[in-house]
């Protein structure tokens, strides 16, 4: 939900606004830090987004086993085998 509003922030923006925020990071930065803080960045939100699937996994992972088990064929005793034969 909050993805929507940050993209009609980001919608909002203009062109001219853009250019203005992108000029005032390149007087901040400097030209040779930006890729540097790109890199990080990225890598900040590839982490991120790595912790986050790993969470999911482990959350469904216990409904798999519990699908999984539900699944198997009960094994029966040595006794009811031969009962049934």
């Amino acid at each position: 939900m909050e993805n929507t509003n940050i993209l009609a922030f980001i919608g909002g923006l203009g062109g001219t606004e853009v250019i203005l925020i992108l000029f005032v990071i390149l007087l901040l930065f400097g030209a040779k830090r930006i890729p540097e803080l790109a890199k990080g960045l990225g890598r900040g939100i590839r982490e991120f987004k790595d912790a986050t699937n790993e969470i999911k996994s482990e959350i469904e992972k216990p409904g798999k086993d519990e699908k999984a088990a539900a699944q198997r064929p009960v094994a029966r005793d040595e006794a009811q085998k031969e009962a049934i034969v």
